[in-house]
């Protein structure tokens, strides 16, 4: 049986976002939610049929905000939203990432200040639980409107959606499924593309793996430093607590753990002063990110867990405030999205300078690039430059997106967050991250083949162990691509690392 999501009463947390469009689980919303959703759509109707004059239930949208309208100008508002908001340009975004803006826009209505119609929210429900995933394209947000447009439109039977495998259009998977397209009424358009859904969904993918990425940097971090002969002083817990980052914390319990019973530290004791800092400084490097990984938690859940529409409706139909402002501006989970993608452009930079080290016979005390016969054979050579290309292209996505800014909707909206771009290039440098790591536990776990006979330390050995199911050790030159995807593969896989190291923080 599936997992179920209630969102209710209970403050949202990003974990359930990522479950529901990851790992499967089935998204319900609490009667109190519902009812709170039914509250908000009654003050619509009340300025509908009173003609008080409210931003975007029954007036043109941003520079247009002027324009009155009325009767069934209000319906076709709503739709004419949707089509001329659905203007992305791009490839489409992966069905994870779509599924987690499905779900941090149901996560906005569900607060009861937007007043979309319930059938438009069943209607997104159905689109999660029938697996319908709307094709978005990946580009053109300036923190929101063209991503949920793309979704938007499919609820009226336009575009094209991921099926069962298969490209269908919208209607074709609609009917499949006996679902009818969706009757929009005032103000559903503009609540379909206001708000922060996209960076925000986006963020909730992002620090779920970036929390996975950073227990394997860990392990990862632990082999290496093994591998060439480090000195435990560095993680001395005496000497951590004396700085007390809680992520360095955590860092050095778990290097301490991994490396439990390690015969190869045990006798490297006291062979150099200190080591370089790529290799001593994995505490303070790893606890920083882990603390921006913190951080930016906090960001993400508080704008899940605030309404974040334009205009807001409060109180009830017989006493009620319409609020034009500015809670769909992204700035605070943008700058969260920008600050992360430093920090874990710096994990795998890190990363980068550790593996570099263990191909270098000069500082290595190792074959040169790790294999038995160099000369003949390259070795781990070229897949150090991998890592180095990558790194690059990490420093030029870590620039800040939210420093750009553009002006809009003729003078209208003329500040921008760019928070799309930013949660964006951070999934990109995560994914840029694993691969550093991936390529890392491959350099790491070759080395220890050259250290057989010492005892490894119990996590470190369990981790080498683990990737020899999947990789056998390089006694010559092969194809090494296949050997890097399948390392990448074990830093994807959602159970591990903590199954396998219970040691891990």
């Amino acid at each position: 049986m599936s997992q179920v999501v209630t969102f209710g009463e209970a403050p949202l947390r990003w974990q359930d976002i990522a479950a529901v469009a990851r790992h499967g689980a089935r998204l319900e919303l609490s009667p109190a939610v519902w009812a709170r959703i039914d509250n908000a759509q009654a003050i619509v109707r009340h300025l509908v049929d009173s003609g008080e004059r409210a931003y975007g239930v029954n007036t043109g949208l941003g520079a247009l905000c002027n324009v009155s309208l009325q009767g069934e100008q209000l319906s076709q508002l709503s739709r004419n939203t949707l089509l001329s908001h659905a203007c992305g340009v791009g490839p489409a975004l992966p069905d994870e990432q779509t599924r987690a803006i499905i779900c941090a826009a149901i996560a906005n209505y569900s607060h009861g200040k937007s007043g979309i119609h319930r059938r438009v929210v069943e209607a997104l429900l159905a689109l999660l639980e029938r697996g319908i995933t709307p094709q978005v394209p990946s580009q053109g947000s300036v923190g929101y409107l063209t991503h949920m447009a793309h979704v938007g439109v499919c609820l009226l039977g336009i575009g094209q959606v991921s099926y069962r495998g298969q490209l269908l259009d919208a209607a074709q998977a609609l009917a499949a499924e006996g679902l009818e397209p969706v009757q929009l009424g005032a103000k559903d358009g503009l609540c379909l593309v206001n708000g922060t859904p996209c960076m925000t969904g986006l963020a909730c993918l992002a620090l779920d793996d970036a929390g996975r990425l950073l227990q394997w940097a860990d392990v990862i971090g632990a082999m290496s430093f093994e591998a060439l002969r480090g000195q435990l002083d560095a993680f001395d817990p005496e000497i951590i607590a004396l700085k007390p980052h809680p992520g360095m914390q955590v860092v050095g319990a778990n290097l301490r753990a991994l490396l439990v019973g390690s015969q190869v530290i045990a006798s490297s004791q006291g062979i150099r002063t200190q080591d370089a800092l790529s290799i001593r400084s994995i505490p303070q490097v790893h606890g920083a990110a882990r603390d921006q990984l913190a951080h930016a938690a906090l960001q993400v859940q508080a704008e899940l867990n605030g309404a974040n529409d334009n205009p807001l409706l409060l109180g009830t139909p017989e006493a009620f405030r319409v609020v034009s402002q500015a809670n769909p501006h992204g700035q605070s989970v943008a700058l969260a999205a920008d600050v992360l993608a430093i920090a874990m452009a710096e994990i795998g930079a890190i990363a980068e300078r550790r593996l570099d080290r263990l191909v270098n016979p000069l500082v290595s005390g190792l074959p040169a690039f790790l294999v038995s016969n160099p000369g003949v054979n390259s070795g781990m050579m070229i897949a150090q430059y991998v890592a180095a290309a990558l790194c690059a292209q990490n420093r030029q996505l870590a620039q800040p997106a939210v420093l750009d800014n553009y002006v809009t909707s003729g003078l209208q909206e003329d500040h921008l967050s760019l928070g799309t771009n930013a949660a964006l290039k951070l999934h990109q440098v995560l994914a840029n991250c694993t691969q550093i790591l991936a390529i890392e536990y491959l350099l790491a776990a070759q080395a220890f083949e050259f250290l057989k006979g010492q005892r490894l330390g119990a996590g470190t050995d369990a981790a080498w162990r683990l990737l020899r199911e999947q990789v056998p050790a390089y006694q010559q030159d092969r194809w090494l691509a296949p050997d890097i995807a399948r390392a990448a593969a074990l830093l994807n896989d959602p159970r591990l690392p903590q199954p396998l190291l219970p040691a891990l923080h």
